[in-house]
């Protein structure tokens, strides 16, 4: 766990910190935040210039780059790095006796932050869902809910039975890019195939998009997901159904109290029949 000087007191002002993560090999640095206040005026502005705040730089071509910039009392969502390393720098010029700085936990993690499914250790970032394990579930972007991390492919199997397909239903879509999503836009991309190749069905998927459906032709399908080393994205998060190749997609009730309410007023409707029907007869 990691905290700021005299936390959960004040720190002091005129504080300045440095934090350096050294992971091994494969292993990406992870930071949760518990805790976040920090002191800034109250103009209302969300601008960490020049203000008390935590800075995150990540090794980039050989030089550290600032990528994130967290200040005030919002809580951060997590962030990872992009390789072994990661660098924070803590500026508390100001202080007062309610900035009570920040508590994080970092790990050294080798999921990429993907809690579900199966990891594949024979690739960089990969993860298995089979139906005959879990025939309906969620999947998500590196480190989501926060920003996914830079210069990251991850591929995502799903494997159903012969006569089963899969549906994706994307819940949220926010991969930083520009249609088609291609290199030369430097953008970030998902993208789907029925194939362990290439599907040309199936086109790139990039920016911030509203829900959408995706299913496949077959029992096996693809998800890949690359981001480059400039700028990041929220990332996307996603339910997933394998289902018969004969069945349509249904989406699940929003209010499972429903059917009971209805049952509910049939029974009471079918009670004051009968009473009516003893009175009259």
């Amino acid at each position: 766990m990691l905290t700021s000087p005299h936390y959960p007191l004040a720190y002091p002002p005129n504080t300045h910190c440095h934090y350096e993560f050294f992971g091994r090999g494969k292993e990406r640095v992870r930071l949760s935040f518990y805790d976040f206040y920090l002191q800034k005026p109250a103009d209302g502005s969300s601008d960490c210039a020049n203000v008390d705040s935590l800075q995150a730089f990540l090794n980039v071509d050989g030089r550290l780059e600032k990528v994130e910039s967290f200040c005030g009392s919002d809580l951060p969502n997590p962030i990872m790095s992009n390789g072994p390393k990661l660098m924070l720098e803590f500026r508390g010029t100001h202080s007062s006796r309610h900035s009570r700085g920040f508590k994080i936990s970092y790990s050294f993690v080798e999921n990429f932050g993907v809690t579900t499914g199966r990891q594949l250790k024979e690739f960089p970032c990969a993860f298995v869902y089979n139906s005959t394990e879990s025939p309906n579930g969620t999947f998500a972007s590196p480190n989501w809910p926060g920003p996914y991390p830079r210069d990251t492919e991850c591929a995502y199997f799903f494997h159903g039975g012969q006569t089963e397909k899969v549906h994706l239903h994307f819940t949220h879509f926010g991969v930083e890019g520009v249609l088609p999503c291609e290199a030369v836009s430097g953008s970030d991309y998902v993208e789907f195939s029925n194939y362990m190749t290439e599907d040309s069905r199936f086109g790139r998927y990039c920016g911030q998009m509203k829900e959408f459906h995706v299913e496949s032709d077959r029992s096996f399908f693809k998800v890949t997901f690359r981001s480059n080393d400039r700028l990041d994205g929220t990332g996307f998060k996603a339910n997933y159904q394998f289902l018969e190749v004969t069945d349509e997609y249904r989406a699940p009730l929003q209010n499972a109290s429903c059917p009971i309410r209805i049952l509910g007023v049939l029974f009471l409707i079918a009670s004051i029949a009968t009473q009516l029907h003893y009175l009259y007869h």
